[in-house]
């Protein structure tokens, strides 16, 4: 099994008062990452430190200061720096949480949460600047759920597959987001001002159709190349559904937003009461979902077992990094923690094959390191004990 080298890897990984590391330094090669080590050693933390390398909250969802090492500094701040290999060559990125600080005339420091981004040593404006450089996409235990439980990780996924493709898909999704809060703010204090509203709302239903779009015409592709299964995984048929996904389907964009629009404005009172959770928006993008079947059983992911829904997740992953390393030149870098160990030999092997056709560069943990043996030199190993790590 060989492949040519990849065109995204992290080369360089650097992380200051990160979860359990203090400091910590890593310099893999192209090749994929095999991280070994005991449960709590620090193996998930370094992938979740890749994970900020893209726009988002990382693989965890966490609040910024949760992710400070404890014992830092009140207000010290945490860090992840890398340099990267992409299509276009070499970046610099850096990014965290912004270090608090003493306002005049004061002895305790701001708790500021927020995430400060630097590229090439420039100031980005915002995360979402990350998408132009690096697509992340991650499998972890904690998704082993997602066919069953609430429709707002399958979004978060989705999203994190648009982004691949459409980068400017972070800014919007962004935007849209930030006006469904302040809507929902005016609603709950009972401020219905018209011309607030209607700028938020106009906001809503051109930034919301755009992420649908986006969301739908993903799906669609990665559907097409779900159908070509590879190997053991099964073939997986996607769909999102959702109104605005629905007028998409009956008409042109500019109608979905006409139709969004009124929707909005209709609903401002029930969206302000109770019933909505008080202030939320009954009607959007925020409410769709990805549909997801086991294709040659026809039967929805959710009925099936674990171990199927487990493939078809990465059956998905597959064709993603497959249409992006087609389009983009480059394979998205994958997370998967604690993935290999839990599937058959079968497909330990086809997972091991696709990641190395593809030349992807895949983080993966695991407490054996026979796990990996498949793999032989084709992957890079380091060992990881009480937040220390040693290549090899």
């Amino acid at each position: 099994m060989s492949a040519e080298p990849p065109a995204l890897a992290v080369r360089r990984l650097t992380l200051t008062r990160f979860r359990g590391y203090d400091s910590a330094r890593l310099e893999p090669d192209r090749r994929p990452v095999a991280l070994i080590g005991p449960n709590g050693a620090g193996k998930t933390n370094l992938l979740e430190a890749v994970s900020f390398l893209a726009p988002g909250r990382g693989l965890r969802g966490a609040r910024l200061a949760e992710i400070e090492r404890i014992g830092s500094p009140p207000g010290a701040g945490w860090a992840v720096a890398a340099t990267l290999d992409g299509p276009a060559g070499p970046v610099e990125i850096g990014t965290g949480r912004e270090p608090a600080r003493e306002p005049q005339g004061s002895r305790k420091p701001t708790d500021r949460d927020r995430r400060l981004v630097r590229i090439d040593g420039h100031a980005a404006k915002g995360q979402t600047a990350l998408a132009e450089h690096v697509a992340v996409v991650w499998l972890t235990p904690q998704m082993d759920r997602l066919f069953l439980e609430g429709s707002s990780g399958r979004r978060r996924f989705l999203d994190r597959l648009v982004f691949g493709f459409d980068p400017a898909h972070a800014g919007r999704l962004s935007r849209y987001e930030h006006a469904l809060r302040e809507r929902a703010r005016l609603l709950r204090d009972g401020r219905f001002d018209e011309g607030w509203l209607g700028a938020l709302e106009d906001q809503m239903a051109t930034t919301g159709v755009a992420v649908a779009a986006a969301r739908r015409e993903v799906v669609q592709r990665l559907r097409a190349a779900c159908a070509r299964s590879v190997g053991p995984f099964p073939g997986a048929d996607l769909a999102v559904t959702g109104a605005v996904e629905d007028w998409l389907d009956e008409g042109p964009a500019l109608a979905a937003e006409d139709r969004l629009r009124q929707s909005l404005r209709d609903s401002r009172r029930h969206d302000g009461g109770g019933d909505s959770g008080g202030g939320g928006a009954a009607t959007g993008p925020h409410k769709s979902d990805l549909s997801v079947r086991h294709a040659p059983k026809d039967m929805p992911a959710a009925l099936c077992s674990t171990g199927e829904q487990k493939a078809l997740l990465i059956a998905i992953v597959l064709a993603n990094a497959r249409l992006l390393a087609a389009e983009r030149g480059a394979a998205p870098i994958l997370l998967l923690d604690e993935v290999a160990a839990h599937l058959d030999p079968d497909r330990r092997e086809a997972l091991f094959g696709e990641i190395l056709a593809l030349g992807a560069q895949a983080w993966m943990t695991g407490t054996d390191e026979a796990v990996f043996a498949p793999l032989a030199d084709e992957a890079g190993r380091f060992h990881v004990e009480d937040a220390r790590i040693r290549p090899g």
